[in-house]
């Protein structure tokens, strides 16, 4: 084993006394640097929204309309009597549910704080990730 090893090991160091050594050109590191920049640009996707502008604009549209359809036209459909079956069912499954102050004070607060935090959140990482 050791006699084989020292045939690799002769072999090796002929190898490397026949191969010069390569130098890179002048400017090697610059030109790799500039690759390496236009790489990076090409990865950077730019910020879209999860919900476009137009798609906000529909749903505060179709809010708007059905609290206006609710505000003006519901008042005379009651006198039809359409969904007199429906409403009783629900005001008899709700009738029995009775909510503490605590529960309450959560239910109406907690929705809030998330939305505070959410537009804290948003501000902080737009100032961070700024470009």
């Amino acid at each position: 084993m050791k006699e084989s090893d020292k045939n690799i090991e002769n072999l090796i160091d002929k190898m490397m006394a026949e191969d010069t050594l390569q130098t890179p050109s002048f400017d090697f590191t610059s030109k790799i640097m500039a690759q390496v920049l236009v790489a990076e640009k090409a990865k950077i996707k730019p910020y879209k929204p999860l919900i476009s502008n137009s798609t906000w604009i529909f749903i505060g549209i179709a809010l708007a309309l059905l609290i206006a359809y609710n505000v003006f036209f519901a008042g005379t459909q009651n006198n039809l009597e359409i969904g007199k079956s429906y409403t009783d069912k629900i005001s008899t499954i709700v009738s029995g549910i009775h909510i503490s102050k605590t529960l309450l004070y959560t239910l109406l607060v907690v929705p809030f704080m998330i939305l505070i935090q959410i537009g804290v959140l948003k501000n902080y990482f737009d100032k961070k990730y700024q470009l």
